[in-house]
């Protein structure tokens, strides 16, 4: 029995392919926008979790509902003394950051 030759590849075959191997600029730039989308999207999921709207995790952490939006949407990046004080004033949690070599 013949068996078909499968087009399923991993994300990072997908990623080599269509953005070049990790180092090239093109490939650079895309893990550079994954990562504030994981920002963002890590923003959204925690204020969801306790249970605050996008104004009051804003007045909480001394900034503007709309500011909260552009994180949440990747429209904006966040600097990391903002990133803090949203994490720790504004979710009451701890801002854990580690590098990879």
């Amino acid at each position: 029995m013949k068996t078909a030759k499968s087009n399923i590849m991993t994300l990072e075959q997908f990623k080599d392919k269509h953005y070049g191997k990790r180092g090239t600029a093109r490939r650079d730039d895309l893990e550079a926008g994954y990562e504030s989308f994981r920002i963002g999207a890590l923003i959204h999921e925690a204020r969801l979790e306790k249970g605050l709207t996008q104004q009051e995790l804003a007045e909480k952490v001394g900034t503007t509902k709309s500011y909260i939006s552009k994180l949440e949407n990747n429209v904006k990046e966040v600097r990391l003394s903002t990133l803090q004080k949203i994490v720790e004033l504004g979710l009451g949690g701890q801002l854990e950051l580690s590098i990879k070599l």
